[in-house]
């Protein structure tokens, strides 16, 4: 069966990977800013940030947060998200809880990702059809969150509202790159992404999301300019690649590879999965995800092979361009086929009855499978972070990421396209 995909940008949440957007975010952030290999990040938010956290807190939560004084509001920066900007927000130990209200809540902040109708060429009319998608693509969004929430999938969720919203805190710390090729871990993501993918969901059920965003993707990312000459070298270069030419090959391959359609979580690397407090020490049930903005109906095989290849990246950098990467680290077979198996004995009933040998051959086709799509992630997130670099005003060297994204995609490209 040929997969086939759909023109046009999805319906479903996140329909362009973060078209939701704070108030000032259809500001396309300057390229005159001093070269990043200076900047350093901060523990603290700037006072406007933290004047708006503590009235969000005050206006969405209860018990003592509603009798919460300024001076004693606790908020820190956590550090780790590529898309949006999150917050520890706390009370303080001198103020004692009046109910069940929580302790202390993340505050996410979207990101700017892909609002660029502040394009000059941008009609009017444009304007308006971005700022409407942002809005619907917020919404869906929320509401996905609200219902993972509701089947314990998920952090709560205490607030919303249009710059972001407001979560629980879940004891715990995101995993590190290193952990991904556990066994007990990456069997227990496999059994996760099952259930994940095993979802239904009320959302356009037509897999419009991939390639419907790439598609808009690589439009803006064929009209966008840099001034500094540092970063006009690195976009020219990433041009030099004929990535429309590029694209259109990757459609036809993975045209003619099967992948069922399936509710993804897209994002799936080592920052939005969550070690638990408590439960480091147990073989199972340790592990929570989190962050579904990219979530939507897709191709199973993204997702899998989206997951693979942030084996190789480490965003626990505190220096320029503040990420790692080892193409050494990708998984061997034998590890892709231990992650496929606990993914094939959740998500079909059948598994376990069928003999070793068709067994094998269904882990086999899912192999090949996931890995050509693991080009679509490269792809993907490579054109991502290109726009990222003129949008974001996250610390973090997105020409460099996308460089790196680029060539591991051309280092696949060799194996995977005969």
């Amino acid at each position: 069966m040929k997969t086939r995909f759909i023109n046009g940008v999805s319906t479903s949440p996140s329909m362009s990977l973060g078209l939701l957007v704070t108030e000032n975010a259809l500001q396309v952030q300057p390229d005159t800013q001093e070269d990043c290999k200076e900047l350093v990040r901060v523990d603290q938010p700037d006072p406007d940030t933290r004047r708006k956290a503590y009235l969000w807190c005050r206006e969405f939560l209860h018990g003592a947060w509603k009798s919460l004084a300024d001076a004693d509001f606790h908020i820190t920066v956590i550090r780790g998200g590529l898309s949006n900007k999150l917050f520890l927000c706390s009370l303080p130990d001198c103020l004692d809880s009046v109910g069940d209200e929580p302790r202390s809540v993340l505050l996410r902040l979207y990101g700017a990702i892909l609002q660029m109708s502040c394009n000059k060429g941008e009609s009017r009319q444009s304007n308006k059809e971005n700022h409407f998608q942002g809005a619907e693509a917020m919404v869906l969004e929320s509401v996905m969150f609200a219902i993972l929430a509701e089947r314990e999938l998920g952090p709560k969720l205490y607030g919303i509202f249009p710059q972001g919203r407001l979560e629980q805190y879940v004891p715990s710390r995101k995993l590190d790159t290193c952990e991904l090729s556990d066994s007990s871990i990456s069997a227990e993501v496999a059994e996760k992404m099952a259930k994940f993918h095993g979802m239904t969901m009320p959302f356009n059920k037509e897999p419009k999301w991939l390639f419907g965003t790439m598609d808009k993707y690589l439009s803006q990312v064929m009209r966008l300019n840099f001034t500094r000459e540092s970063h006009l070298r690195r976009f020219n270069r990433l041009l030099g690649y004929n990535l429309p030419q590029e694209m259109e090959m990757l459609k036809s391959l993975l045209e003619s590879t099967h992948s069922p359609v399936v509710f993804c979580h897209n994002d799936c690397q080592e920052g939005n999965i969550l070690l638990l407090k408590g439960r480091q020490s147990s073989d199972k049930q340790k592990l929570m995800l989190i962050d579904f903005e990219y979530s939507s109906y897709n191709y199973r095989g993204f997702d899998i092979g989206n997951h693979f290849c942030e084996w190789m990246y480490d965003y626990n950098c505190d220096e320029f361009p503040f990420f790692k990467v080892n193409t050494q680290n990708y998984p061997t077979k034998a590890q892709q086929l231990h992650f496929i198996e606990s993914y094939l004995r959740e998500s079909d009933q059948g598994f376990d009855n069928l003999s070793a040998e068709d067994q094998m051959k269904l882990k086999e086709e899912l192999y090949v499978e996931v890995n050509r799509f693991s080009l679509a992630s490269h792809f993907f997130w490579g054109l991502w972070s290109i726009i990222q670099a003129r949008l974001s005003t996250i610390q973090f060297g997105y020409l460099e990421y996308a460089q790196a994204r680029f060539d591991a995609y051309f280092q696949q490209k060799k194996i995977w396209v005969v």
